[in-house]
């Protein structure tokens, strides 16, 4: 007990600030709502609730010394583990606490059994054991985690608690990485908190100073504190959020049950055994899967049928999905290559990927395609628009045909059904020519989607400027370009009529070519002819165009 007149050692729950308060989230002005109004439609699965935010405490400190309801101790399954967490509990409660602890005769991982606090300001203790951590024995290990954040505050549920601190379960002795867990913790008491809000007061966080960044990281996934911190937390969230309670989603051993799996739910019990029968080997038990290595020889071989391409296809599409959400994509991300941005005048999202901002010799290509999904499963599930700015673009820039057939091969259906347009502006004939190539001998379907956009002007007809945030260098390129533009659309009326040869355009810069194009009138077409200036060779062409056309 403390001296008369010193300050306590305990610290109240209801003096910490709250999370919301801990650092404010701006209000949301004008601008906010236009952020929701373009992305009304994509909300992440832990939305905004400021509710659940004002119950939400972190506080770096030692769990024992808070004065709440219950505070959380992390043991070992005979409840005698010595981490410094334990320790401190037990220095604080004083020697009745292992008396007690003698009489529950232990715990098992993922469990919680109550004890009182003794001696601490907090009026309970909830013990638990946390797991071991095996790479291999991961999705147990990721099971049992979430058994002990779920029993813990089950009990507290049970015994109409108000308030309960947390440590952090998972101790370096068990080895279970930080992060990992953290994603489990938050993502556990924030389902929880949705479906039993009203129970609980306060859920209070207590980290230490290692473990506090990784909690400011993550909170915001799932704690939200407004609906901008949301869109911008959604493509950060991992593969695996759990379902409707928090707990990790295995597919492999969901079991489902139907009450007769060989009949279809609207058949009548009069069709007799025949129809029971004809049913027979169409339900999920009897579609089991064969020998892999067989359907992976008849893949090869072109034997199997479209309905197991597909299902093959969709697997190999998960693992990559799983992949990337795993990953630590950051440095990807920093490159600000692609992005979401508004709507078009159709109200589809609208995604843009800058060319320039792609350095292909200095970046691991599979990391960009695994951000690529990551940023996109979300967005491609409805109709979508994407907006490429070629400008300004070198040869460390250039997208490998190779790295876009696996790209194109990888990727859902979903994403080439949703996909209704695709914008590529500020062209080179030679990014033209290579796209033609791309599309008409190595993927299909896409031809017919892609719009060459020669100036933003033009851009713009299709998609709202305010709804699109173009990269500076690309005004000042289109700014510059469509002067040289309109000077040639003014002189192209006189020249048409012109009989001999005229120079109708001074220089114009695409890409790495200096374009200089002069032309004739000839059998009622204008005969252009195009020189090509690169590094080391010429190329010259010839085309037609209709005098009624003009020139651009």
């Amino acid at each position: 007990m403390d001296p008369l007149g010193a300050p306590s050692q305990f610290v109240d729950v209801e003096s910490l600030p709250g999370w919301t308060d801990a650092c404010e989230a701006k209000q949301l002005d004008s601008h906010q709502n236009a952020v929701e109004k373009a992305q009304a439609d994509v909300r992440s699965p832990f939305p905004y609730r400021k509710d659940i935010n004002a119950k939400i405490i972190l506080w770096k400190g030692d769990v024992a010394l808070l004065n709440c309801t219950a505070i959380v101790n992390t043991s070992n399954e005979s409840l005698t583990d010595k981490n410094p967490v334990s320790e401190s509990i037990f220095m604080h409660a004083g020697p009745d606490l292992r008396d007690e602890l003698q009489k529950l005769k232990g715990c098992r991982t993922g469990e919680a059994k109550l004890t009182k606090g003794f001696n601490l300001a907090a009026r309970f203790i909830i013990h638990t054991v946390g797991p071991k951590y095996k790479t291999r024995y991961r999705t147990a290990a990721e099971s049992s985690l979430y058994s002990c954040y779920r029993n813990v505050l089950q009990l507290a549920k049970e015994q109409a608690m108000c308030s309960v601190g947390f440590c952090v379960i998972n101790s370096l002795k068990r080895c279970y990485p930080l992060e990992d867990a953290t994603h489990i913790a938050l993502r556990t008491v924030r389902r929880f908190l949705e479906i039993h809000g009203e129970t609980l007061e306060k859920v209070v966080f207590a980290v230490s100073e290692l473990e506090e960044a990784t909690y400011q990281k993550l909170l915001p996934l799932y704690f939200p504190r407004s609906l901008e911190e949301e869109i911008q937390s959604l493509p950060y969230l991992p593969a695996d959020i759990g379902n409707a309670e928090g707990e990790p989603v295995v597919p492999e051993r969901q079991i489902r049950i139907t009450e007769k799996p060989g009949v279809p739910d609207d058949a009548s019990d009069e069709e007799g055994l025949e129809a029971d029968l004809s049913f027979i080997g169409s339900h999920a038990f009897a579609r089991m899967e064969g020998d892999v290595d067989k359907q992976r020889r008849l893949i090869l071989q072109g034997q199997l049928s479209e309905a197991a391409l597909q299902k093959q296809h969709q697997r190999n599409y998960n693992r990559w999905l799983c992949q990337a959400r795993a990953e630590d994509l950051s440095d990807i991300a920093s490159l600000k290559a692609l992005y979401q941005t508004g709507v078009d005048n159709c109200g589809r999202t609208v995604m843009v990927v800058v060319g320039r901002n792609i350095p292909v010799t200095l970046i691991d290509m599979e990391k960009a395609l695994l951000y690529f999904i990551h940023v996109m499963d979300h967005i491609a599930v409805k109709e979508y628009v994407l907006v490429y700015f070629h400008t300004l673009t070198n040869d460390y820039n250039q997208l490998d045909s190779n790295f876009l057939k696996k790209l194109y091969d990888v990727v859902d259906a979903k994403y080439k059904r949703n996909l209704k347009a695709l914008y590529f502006v500020h062209p080179t004939f030679r990014s033209k020519v290579s796209a033609w190539f791309f599309t008409t001998f190595t993927v299909s379907g896409l031809k017919d989607k892609i719009h060459y956009v020669e100036s933003l002007q033009q851009l713009f007809t299709a998609i709202p400027p305010e709804q699109i945030d173009l990269p500076p260098f690309v005004l000042e390129y289109d700014a510059r370009v469509s002067d040289c533009m309109w000077q040639a659309r003014v002189l192209a009326p006189k020249w048409s009529s012109c009989p001999s040869p005229v120079l109708f355009c001074k220089c114009f810069r695409g890409g790495d070519f200096h374009i200089l194009r002069m032309g004739r009138r000839k059998g009622g077409f204008l005969q252009n002819v195009g020189v090509f200036l690169s590094n080391n060779f010429l190329q010259f062409f010839f085309f037609f165009i209709s005098p009624s056309r003009g020139i651009g």
